[in-house]
């Protein structure tokens, strides 16, 4: 779901420099380059991830480096398209991290990325398996929580649409688009019953947006 919507919005990338935040494996830089995108530049904060990227990208111009979300910084103008995929809800406080983007970003450059969506940072129904029930509570209280995922337990940090559209005008940007990400029945291969449940809420949101 989250996938087609990311490079439906993104669109030609021939030509452009790209910055991807929070890369994981480089799976989307490869993508990127097999596109025929001028240079891709990945950053993760993990250093196992930045080893799978560093794989991932071996024989292209692509690379990727270990640093936190928190802290990059890039000269001006240095990229035309910063991309992000399912990372910044990990990020306590967004507002520095898109003030960066906007800094490096080339005049009328794009910032798109995708997280979890709200109404799923809200939810825990406290139990494994299929869901059969979605509850929705404390949707305006943000800040972190925890959630059992992969696997494991991670800590993401709840904001309301509004508030991810807010600290984007507040960097610097204008939004260009905005897309909850609804299933697309092709993609499911026949199976009616996994294709119906993502249709109940949504599970992802992807924001595009423009430097003013």
């Amino acid at each position: 779901m989250e996938e087609p919507a990311l490079f439906a919005e993104l669109g030609i990338v021939d030509g452009l420099r790209i910055l991807d935040l929070g890369c994981g494996d480089a799976a989307t830089g490869r993508k990127l380059l097999d596109a025929g995108c001028r240079s891709y530049l990945g950053m993760d904060g993990s250093a196992s991830m930045v080893q799978a990227a560093t794989a991932t990208l071996h024989g292209t111009t692509g690379r990727a480096v270990q640093v936190d979300m928190e802290d990059f910084s890039a000269s001006p103008s240095s990229f035309d398209l910063i991309v992000s995929r399912l990372a910044l809800h990990y990020v306590e406080d967004v507002a520095p991290v898109l003030a960066a983007c906007h800094r490096c970003l080339s005049p009328g450059g794009r910032l798109v990325f995708t997280v979890v969506h709200p109404m799923l940072s809200s939810y825990d129904s406290g139990t494994q398996g299929t869901r059969t029930s979605w509850v929705v509570d404390d949707y305006f209280v943000r800040g972190a929580r925890q959630r059992e995922w992969m696997g494991g337990t991670a800590t993401w940090f709840h904001r309301t649409i509004e508030d991810y559209v807010d600290a984007l005008k507040t960097a610097g940007f204008a939004l260009s688009s905005l897309r909850e990400c609804e299933p697309n029945e092709e993609r499911f291969a026949g199976d009616v019953g996994e294709y119906e449940r993502p249709r109940r809420v949504p599970l992802f949101l992807l924001i595009a947006a423009g430097r003013l």
